[in-house]
């Protein structure tokens, strides 16, 4: 039986079209969530943090080719362990904004309190702005 440990949630922004957030560097990962997870009371090689999430985005006024790629990095930067990827191109026939959904799993990780999970969008073309909902979900359990 699954044992909780914590769960913690990264909200940047509850509502459609509610920040303008543009992405100004071209090709370099942005923060967007970040949460510490206390993973203490966890058993060894048994303890998971799945996370879920939602970031909306939308193309510069002459949209171009732009690739968009989530990682979640068990740690406060990109240096840290990539848990999870995916990449996909923006649609360059909507003017409106576009949704990104997440779901993915970090297994075994460390039993140690304050591990840090952190959420980074890359580009690959300028214009991009990050105009809401961005909200992420993380949850820790143990067998």
């Amino acid at each position: 039986m699954a044992i909780f440990l914590d769960s913690k949630t990264s909200q940047n922004a509850s509502y459609a079209n509610s920040i303008a957030i543009p992405i100004s560097i071209l090709g370099t990962p942005t923060l967007v969530a970040q949460q510490t997870l206390d993973l203490s009371a966890g058993n060894a090689n048994l303890t998971r943090v799945t996370f879920s999430g939602t970031i909306a985005l939308q193309l510069g006024l002459l949209p171009v080719a732009t690739n968009v790629t989530i990682g979640v990095y068990r740690g406060l930067d990109t240096s840290g362990v990539l848990v999870y990827s995916a990449s996909e191109n923006m649609d360059i026939n909507l003017l409106g904004p576009q949704v990104f959904s997440l779901s993915g799993s970090d297994f075994n990780a460390p039993n140690i309190a304050g591990v840090p999970y952190s959420v980074f969008v890359t580009v690959t073309a300028l214009g991009v702005t990050r105009v809401g909902p961005e909200s992420f979900n993380f949850i820790a359990i143990t067998d």
